[in-house]
């Protein structure tokens, strides 16, 4: 049975491509059948995180409006055997999206036995969003701890409990909080809400606290999804997201400030 999983959030920048990128290569490196979409026409950038831009011949829209059969426009990753991305269009209007050629391709895709489909919403409200939301069997919800992203993420629950396929059925889409930039020093200092801030908000449980790290920048610029560093916390910490998204039970790390012992502090360590 496919599962389809829509990462989103209201405020653009929190890491939402980054985020489905990461999950998808985590899911893919536990040995399921993986493909990521990205919904954002106009304005690609999975392609880039996931390194694959310069293989990018066909895309979703060319899929959805019978340009290119699925096959042509997949790209499958060098890294895993088992995922596969499908990048936006750059020159198609965001209204190129149908829910129609949409379900076709996730049902094509379900044909085919993919275990999951990661689809990667672009910000906001707009039709790229309700669109990758619309088919979803759950969702993340990706919010930097900070005011406006909160907010802004409300409206988006709002959305996911009335603008579904779920909802329309009567049943519960099932949503999860996923934490990015956190940086408990600064949680510490009341600049940055607390996990139990947001999840009080937004009425959330969280999958995964992602810490702020240079990490994660570097990773997108090489097109290496930051989860493949398990040296980094960035990487660690996706990779426990995909375990908890799974269902396997981790503890939250990098989410308390360390504190210094009396000779790191006498000779500023």
């Amino acid at each position: 049975m496919t599962e389809i999983i829509v990462v989103t959030s209201g405020k653009g920048g929190v890491g939402k491509t980054t985020s489905s990128a990461s999950i998808a290569c985590g899911l893919a490196r536990r040995g399921k059948k993986v493909a990521v979409i990205d919904f954002d026409v106009g304005l690609r950038n999975l392609d880039l995180i996931m390194g694959c831009e310069r293989r990018v011949v066909y895309d979703f829209v060319n899929v959805t409006q019978g340009e290119a059969t699925l096959k042509q426009a997949l790209i499958k990753d060098k890294r895993f055997d088992t995922l596969y991305i499908l990048a936006a269009s750059q020159t198609r209007d965001k209204d190129a999206l149908t829910k129609e050629g949409v379900e076709k391709v996730l049902k094509d895709l379900a044909a085919d036995d993919f275990d999951y489909i990661v689809c990667d919403s672009p910000a906001g409200i707009e039709k790229g969003a309700y669109l990758a939301m619309y088919f979803a069997d759950q969702a993340v919800v990706v919010v930097n701890p900070e005011v406006s992203s909160v907010r802004d993420s409300d409206r988006i629950l709002g959305l996911l409990d009335s603008k579904t396929r779920k909802a329309e059925e009567g049943k519960t889409l099932k949503a999860n909080l996923l934490l990015t930039r956190y940086s408990p020093a600064r949680v510490e200092t009341g600049e940055m809400l607390s996990i139990k801030d947001v999840e009080e908000v937004l009425g959330l449980k969280t999958v995964g606290v992602i810490p702020e790290s240079g990490d994660v920048l570097n990773a997108s610029n090489k097109g290496e999804p930051v989860i493949l560093d398990l040296e980094s916390n960035a990487g660690q910490a996706y990779d426990d997201t995909v375990a908890r998204l799974l269902g396997e039970d981790r503890p939250m790390r990098f989410i308390t400030l360390e504190k210094k012992g009396f000779f790191n502090k006498l000779f500023g360590g």
